[in-house]
């Protein structure tokens, strides 16, 4: 079953629960596939990977949103965000938590011989690559350049 499949099954459930928090995450989700099916180039088809990226993008706009709404202090919008973004991110892999992020980053930098702040891009290539969909490039980025500059 791929993610559209799983998508419209869950709105199928979400309509009968009368669950509008979860039934929004989802339209936005399905919306988005359809978008990027429909795009030049795309043939029709997703891949598991570009579901992924496009899960993830979702989740990161949402979250951008959440900030701008919690400094504007709109709570009503800010729990809206909160919502979708718990609804998405059922759909995307276990995130690493920050222990395996750094043991994983440590043993990139080995293989790639990053020695300091300037080999930063070199580490950030193959640690995107490798840690797809299984942590985020704001928590990628802040660790290797933590573990760079020591």
């Amino acid at each position: 079953m791929n993610l559209e499949q799983k998508i419209m099954a869950d709105m199928k459930d979400a309509m009968k629960a009368k669950n509008e928090a979860a039934l929004r995450g989802l339209r936005a989700v399905k919306a988005a596939i359809i978008l990027a099916k429909t795009s030049e180039g795309s043939g029709g088809e997703l891949k598991a990977e570009d579901e992924t990226k496009l899960l993830q993008k979702l989740v990161k706009q949402r979250k951008d949103s959440l900030e701008i709404y919690k400094q504007q202090n709109r709570e009503d919008l800010a729990v809206k965000e909160e919502e979708e973004i718990s609804v998405i991110e059922k759909f995307l892999p276990q995130q690493m938590s920050a222990d395996e992020l750094k043991a994983e980053l440590q043993t990139i930098i080995a293989e790639t011989g990053a020695s300091g702040p300037g080999d930063m891009g070199k580490v950030m290539g193959a640690a995107t690559k490798k840690l797809a969909g299984r942590a985020d490039g704001k928590a990628i980025s802040a660790t290797v350049k933590e573990l760079l500059t020591k």
